[in-house]
């Protein structure tokens, strides 16, 4: 009888102990997932800031504000104050949305026209809807991996992963496309689709890439954060989708 006793006890300890655990675990899982999501100040430009435009132009004109972003969103050198520029100017049109880092400021501006391309690649520009540009969240200095709907030559339609990882150091203005759909009873339906240029830095092998890409099928970019796992995978077709 007292062994049955012990028994009991250690069952109630054992049960009581693993459910301090699973407390814990769960509680330490909730914590990392708050420190990645938790949101953090930084400063934000409302209206576009101009080459040669000085921070504390913007900053008096309204142009500037302290906005709320996710902690795993925030640039590696975003700023929450225009202290540290003290009088410097945009060294390049700094866009509505974007985060305000110190790079892109300077003592002397950059001819309205310049771009900052990172050394050996090239700028190249493609158009595409509000969707592909995920809703007009990617801004210069976004990371996005760029995907390619198209068709094989037998007619298979494809999805694929096109570039992992590239860098926007350009958006241009909006200009509404009308396009054509055309339904299985041969009614047609015009709508005027918003597009947008956006600039990216690629090498020479990738801008080829892009380019043919975007003349025989239709890009969408995805934005990425530092710890967006991307990698090179089989196309997806009507056959593998299900």
């Amino acid at each position: 009888m007292v062994h049955r006793k012990f028994l009991l006890v250690g069952a109630v300890l054992a049960a009581v102990a693993g459910a301090a655990l699973v407390f814990l675990y769960v509680r330490s899982a909730d914590a990392r997932a708050e420190s990645r999501f938790d949101p953090v100040q930084v400063l934000r430009a409302t209206v576009a800031i101009e080459p040669g435009e000085s921070i504390t132009a913007a900053s008096q004109s309204g142009k500037l504000t302290l906005e709320e972003v996710p902690r795993d969103q925030v640039l590696p050198d975003a700023l929450t104050s225009i202290d540290a520029l003290g009088k410097q100017v945009a060294l390049t049109r700094i866009y509505p949305g974007e985060q305000i880092v110190a790079a892109k400021f300077g003592s002397d501006a950059a001819p309205p026209s310049a771009l900052q391309i990172p050394k050996g690649q090239m700028a190249i520009s493609v158009n595409l809807t509000d969707p592909a540009r995920v809703a007009g969240f990617v801004n210069p200095g976004s990371e996005v991996a760029i995907f390619v709907n198209g068709t094989e030559e037998d007619g298979k339609a494809y999805t694929r992963l096109l570039l992992d990882r590239v860098t926007v150091i350009g958006v241009g203005s909006t200009t509404p496309v009308a396009t054509t759909t055309t339904d299985d009873a041969g009614q047609a339906t015009t709508e005027a689709l918003p597009r947008t240029l956006l600039t990216v830095a690629v090498d020479q092998a990738d801008a080829q890439r892009v380019l043919f890409a975007v003349t025989n099928g239709e890009l969408a970019f995805a934005l990425l954060t530092e710890g967006s796992a991307v990698a090179p995978a089989p196309p997806v077709t009507a056959d593998s989708l299900f």
